[in-house]
């Protein structure tokens, strides 16, 4: 990786620290069986996909200042297999079986193939084109495209018919994941941030987005993958314990 970009490190870990009290209420709600208020049911509802974008649109981003966008998109599959594993082990209820590093892993390694053609594109018609795309993609892994209330046009039953499609977004109905971000609509996500990181590596770029501001934010931003691969088994230990401790349903102990 080149020269920090303080502003996007920043970026990156105040949405660590939403993804981190997410899976607090996650955990809380779908492991543990406790309910919320639920004004606080609806916000997380909106709240998760939008901390997932940003992850995703950031990783774009990333890939304009990776050496190796091969031997990163290697690094974060073999990860999301060995969340597989772990899961599938420890709690096949959560079941991981096409999370989010097992996407990012996949679009590293399309980027790696198909970077020197985006690069060609201006970035601002690459991030219009790639946005476009991703929202009309949207509802795919649902059987639809469109909005409900708007307009849906359904997908031909014959794509969510085979097991095997799942990581390319058209989910059978008996797939199962608890973390689940298939390539179609994401991977358009994913090359609008890499459109977008060209406006970073230009001498367009205002000098100010270099300066690392919030120091404790952007520590986190750069420290992102052992943050996400220790933050559930962290928040899991001490759930299990306070639980424990108040003499309620726990999991493992």
């Amino acid at each position: 990786m080149g020269k920090r970009i303080g502003l996007l490190d920043e970026i990156r870990g105040m949405d660590y620290i939403a993804m981190i009290l997410y899976h607090i209420y996650f955990d809380i709600v779908f492991v543990y069986g406790h309910d919320m208020p639920g004004w606080l049911d609806t916000v997380m509802y909106w709240v998760q996909p939008f901390i997932a974008g940003v992850f995703i649109f950031l990783a774009g981003i990333s890939c304009n200042f990776s050496r190796n966008n091969f031997k990163r998109g290697a690094v974060y599959f073999f990860l999301g297999m060995l969340l597989t594993f772990v899961t599938a082990v420890v709690m096949p209820s959560e079941l991981i079986l096409f999370g989010i590093l097992h996407f990012l892993g996949i679009a590293c390694l399309i980027y790696g193939f198909l970077g020197s053609f985006t690069e060609s594109i201006p970035w601002v018609i690459g991030v219009v084109i790639f946005g476009i795309l991703y929202v009309a993609a949207l509802n795919i892994p649902s059987g639809y495209i469109g909005f409900e209330g708007l307009f849906t046009v359904k997908m031909p039953d014959f794509f969510y018919g085979h097991y095997h499609l799942f990581p390319l977004g058209f989910p059978s109905r008996d797939f199962v994941s608890s973390d689940y971000f298939p390539l179609i609509p994401n991977l358009f996500l994913f090359f609008a941030g890499a459109s977008f990181g060209q406006y970073f590596t230009s001498t367009r770029a205002a000098n100010g987005i270099n300066m690392t501001r919030f120091r404790g934010l952007a520590f986190l931003g750069r420290h992102g993958l052992w943050i996400y691969l220790l933050h559930q088994p962290v928040i899991i230990a001490v759930l299990e314990l306070v639980f424990k401790l108040t003499g309620q349903r726990t999991v493992f102990l």
